[in-house]
């Protein structure tokens, strides 16, 4: 007779084994909680699949008709060391049954993968909520790792939370056993069994994700099936397990949407669309010259899926390529872009010079990130404005408009276009990290509620000298614009010269006059002026004394902090650019009515100091530049404060 010695991992799979059986003997009734709205965030190493995960509960949320707002948090590194506290990858979702603006400002569950997890981010969880832990990577070594002397999960430093203790890995190891896999691949499922539990606890549905996983992993069907199982038996474990007595309900927001069809969307994808719309309109292909770069290649790699709508996609050699490419692309009568972060715009400022000298129609996306040099490349900031402003050489003013929203993206996009197309200039589009690659619910527009684009190309002589000779002038402006006409290269007749020496009024001969740089520095800079933007709203039902004022991304943040305060029966007002420069013509007016003006930015007050400078306004500036975005209560905090003092 023989004796056979089982291996630790096998002895632990016998034991999940045996407490899997436990649990699946008949449920006991369990109950089902309504709730207004959820914020939960999964957490784990960045190979863990939680940006994957987090995604998938969102899409699966917005196909259920809840409103939602989402907030990934991840590392630079591609795999970052496993097991550290800089290694931890995180997504946050919230969602409601009504209209909401923010991610949250503290999770209402944590799902933590590791000791890493959850040690980075106990921190802004509250007493009281939910956190559900993998006990099996909790081994002595990887608590040590992170400087966990002791168990967090024994020691009663979480007797504050409802603490729920689930063998993940093994767990779901044991549901992948009938699988040809080893037991590294089975492990890298857990992120599907979290998945599938979480989708149980909270009513989501399943078949959009089971579709996904038959179509990422159609290549490998077994893999695709081993997602699934592991899928699945999350939900079950969720089900007949004990330790989860609870479910929950959220309802969709019916009531928080206008009539329409809607899509979870991410700025970078919204903005993508925008760019695609705005070309259609325009009738004009639309060419991106662009190199990679965190965190706007996204926008690259959406782009080169289009071609059937006429667009071109270069990925250049580098960020200077990039842009040359698509300003020749603009001379060309392309609807032309460049896409980069803060890094990027350093370079490419001597090209968006000359394109302010060219005044050829340009778009510069920049999704600012925590600077300066390379900075913190996956963490947002709004640190670019004075960049866009004025990081130049010589006088090159360049409008700038910047989204408020992830789906807002689309509808910036639009604009930007529409300046440059209209005015024949480069136009800066600021968005930032935080829109990027946080969703939200997008209504998906008619064609016939966007904008006509349409531009008339110069098809002829247009001046006619004093002998009656009739010529083609490359500087002769619009008097309403003050744009040149957009000469295509090859049109017989509008030959013109080009380059970046200064050029003679209307002629575009190059001069040297000291007269006329003068007055066409002037000129370039009154065609900025005279953009026609719309005029800021103020929301301001009660009279306030005080508004707060904001650009870009803050918009969510800064709109809850003002719900809370008026809640509360404080009176505040509210104001949001998206043009920048310039300025709406009502903001001076807008600015004086107010005791007081907050402008809470993720910067150290760059717009605060363009409205000091601009309109003399003592503007009180609150900033952050943590590389993430502001919570909704820290705002409320300071806005009282501002309201009392």
């Amino acid at each position: 007779m023989t004796s056979q010695v089982s291996s630790p991992a096998e002895q632990a799979d016998e034991a999940a084994l045996g407490e899997l059986r436990e649990q699946r003997k008949p449920a006991v009734t369990k109950d089902v909680r309504r709730l207004d709205r959820v914020i939960i965030r999964f957490a784990g190493d960045s190979g863990d699949g939680m940006q994957l995960t987090g995604d998938r509960f969102t899409s699966e949320t917005a196909s259920f008709g809840n409103d939602l707002s989402t907030l990934p948090n991840f590392p630079a590194e591609i795999r970052a060391p496993a097991g550290t506290l800089p290694g931890v990858s995180s997504f946050q979702l919230h969602f409601a049954d009504h209209d909401i603006l923010t991610p949250g400002d503290a999770p209402n569950v944590l799902v933590a993968m590791n000791p890493a997890a959850l040690k980075a981010n106990i921190g802004d969880v509250p007493r009281g909520a939910e956190i559900i832990v993998n006990t099996d990577e909790f081994t002595k070594r990887a608590m040590q790792k992170v400087g966990y002397a002791v168990s967090p999960l024994e020691d009663g430093s979480l007797d504050g939370y409802s603490v729920h203790p689930v063998p993940l890995t093994t767990l779901t190891v044991e549901a992948l056993k009938e699988f040809d896999l080893s037991r590294k691949e089975a492990e890298r499922s857990k992120n599907m069994f979290a998945l599938g539990l979480l989708s149980w606890m909270y009513h989501r549905p399943t078949e959009g994700t089971e579709k996904f996983l038959a179509a990422k992993f159609a290549k490998k069907p077994e893999i695709a099936a081993a997602n699934l199982a592991a899928f699945r038996a999350g939900w079950n474990f969720g089900e007949t397990t004990e330790d989860f007595a609870v479910s929950y309900e959220v309802a969709p927001a019916s009531t928080a949407f206008p009539v329409g069809t809607y899509r979870n969307i991410s700025g970078n994808l919204a903005l993508s669309y925008g760019l695609i719309a705005a070309s259609r309109q325009a009738d004009l292909p639309l060419y991106l010259g662009s190199y990679p770069i965190t965190p706007a290649s996204d926008i690259l790699h959406e782009l080169s899926r289009h071609k059937n709508f006429g667009v071109r996609t270069f990925q250049a050699e580098d960020e200077i390529a990039g842009i040359g490419a698509a300003l020749g692309a603009a001379f060309g009568g392309s609807l032309a872009v460049t896409t980069t972060s803060g890094p990027g715009v350093a370079l490419k400022s001597e090209a968006i010079g000359l394109a302010v000298s060219l005044e050829l129609p340009l778009l510069v996306i920049d999704i600012q990130r925590g600077g300066p040099s390379t900075g913190l490349p996956t963490k947002t900031e709004q640190a670019d404005l004075l960049q866009a402003m004025y990081g130049r050489n010589g006088e090159a003013p360049v409008p700038v408009v910047a989204p408020r929203t992830p789906a807002d993206c689309f509808d910036a996009a639009i604009e930007a276009a529409r300046i440059a197309l209209t005015y024949r200039t480069p136009v800066f589009l600021l968005s930032d990290g935080y829109l990027a690659n946080g969703s939200e619910p997008w209504r998906i527009p008619e064609t016939d509620e966007l904008p006509d684009l349409t531009v008339q190309f110069a098809q002829g002589p247009n001046h006619t000298l004093d002998d009656g000779t009739e010529v083609f002038w490359p500087y002769k402006r619009d008097p309403q614009t003050l744009a040149r006409p957009w000469a295509i290269p090859g049109t017989p007749g509008l030959e013109h010269r080009i380059g970046g020496i200064e050029k003679q009024d209307g002629t575009g001969n190059i001069s040297y006059d000291p007269a006329n740089h003068d007055f066409m520095v002037r000129t370039r800079q009154a065609k900025v002026d005279g953009i026609d933007v719309p005029d800021v709203e103020v929301d301001d039902p009660h009279g306030a004394r005080t508004l707060v004022l904001g650009w870009g991304s803050t918009y969510g943040p800064i709109t809850a902090a003002v719900r809370r305060l008026r809640t509360a029966g404080e009176s505040i007002a509210q104001a949001h650019l998206r043009h920048l420069n310039p300025f709406p013509q009502n903001l001076g007016a807008v600015l004086e009515r107010y005791d007081k003006v907050v402008i809470p930015e993720m910067n150290l007050g760059q717009l605060a100091t363009l409205v000091r400078a601009k309109y003399l306004v003592d503007a009180h500036s609150y900033n952050q530049v943590n590389g993430m975005p502001f919570k909704a209560e820290q705002l409320a905090t300071v806005l009282k404060e501002a309201i009392d003092g």
